[in-house]
C-alpha cells in the first residue's frame, strides 16, 4: 500500500472544522478516506469522581493521549488497522468499546489541537486551520454542548471562560502559523474545499 496522505484540520471549538472535514471526505470518497478525530484521544480518567472530571481541563493539550494518536497514525502509514478509542462526553470517559480504522490513501486527523503538537505536525502532509470569529464560534458550542452532550447553559458558559477561551489563545490560535491553508468561513468557503480538493485529488491518482 502506497504511504497515505493525511490531513490535519484544526481550528477553534465551533470554527467547522467538521463540516470542512465532511466536505473533504464526501468528496474523496468513503473508499479511499478515513477520518479519525483528536477528540477520540482523551484520557482515561477512570479513577475520578464525576465531580472530578468536570473540573478537567479538557482544552489542554495534556488532557489528550496524543502519543497513542501518532502511534496509530505510523500503524496506519505501515498499512495495518488500529483501534480508536471511543470517548463518552457525558460522563468524561472512554468507553470499552473501540472503532477500527483501516489503512486509506487519504487520512484526516480533525481537531482543535492537531498543529499544536509538533510530533503530531510532523505526520501531517496538509495543514489547515479553519478560522471563524470568537462569537460564532461560542454560540455554535454552547449549542452543540447543551443538545447532544447533555450539559447546562451554566456550566458551557464557565466552562468557555475559565478553559475554552483562555486555552485557545494560548494554544490553538498560536498553532495557525503552521498551516499550509487558513480557511475562513469554514465549510462555507467553497472556493478553499474546491482548492483543497483538487489537492488531493492530485495527491492519490485522481
Amino acid at each position: 500500500m502506497e504511504t497515505p496522505v493525511i490531513i490535519g484540520i484544526a481550528g477553534g471549538t465551533g470554527s467547522g472544522k467538521t463540516t470542512v472535514a465532511r466536505a473533504i471526505y464526501d468528496r474523496v470518497g468513503s473508499g479511499r478516506i478515513e477520518w479519525i478525530s483528536h477528540d477520540s484521544y482523551y484520557r482515561s480518567f477512570d479513577g475520578l469522581s464525576t465531580a472530578e472530571r468536570h473540573k478537567i481541563n479538557f482544552d489542554h493539550p495534556d488532557s489528550l493521549e496524543t502519543e497513542l494518536l501518532i502511534r496509530h497514525l505510523d500503524v496506519l502509514a505501515k498499512g495495518s488497522s488500529v483501534e480508536v478509542p471511543m470517548y463518552d462526553f457525558a460522563t468524561h470517559s472512554r468507553r470499552t468499546d473501540t472503532q477500527r480504522v483501516e489503512p486509506k490513501r487519504v487520512i484526516i486527523v480533525e481537531g482543535i489541537l492537531v498543529l499544536a503538537e509538533a510530533e503530531l505536525r510532523k505526520r501531517i502532509d496538509i495543514k489547515l486551520f479553519v478560522d471563524t470569529p470568537a462569537d460564532i464560534r461560542f454560540v455554535r458550542r454552547l449549542t452543540r454542548d447543551i443538545q447532544t452532550r447533555g450539559r447546562s447553559l451554566d456550566s458551557v458558559v464557565q466552562q468557555y471562560l475559565t478553559t475554552v477561551r483562555p486555552m485557545h489563545e494560548e494554544f490553538v490560535e498560536p498553532s495557525k502559523r503552521y498551516a499550509d491553508l487558513i480557511i475562513p468561513e469554514g465549510g462555507e468557503n467553497q472556493v478553499a474545499l474546491d482548492a483543497i480538493i483538487a489537492r488531493v485529488e492530485r495527491l492519490v491518482g485522481g
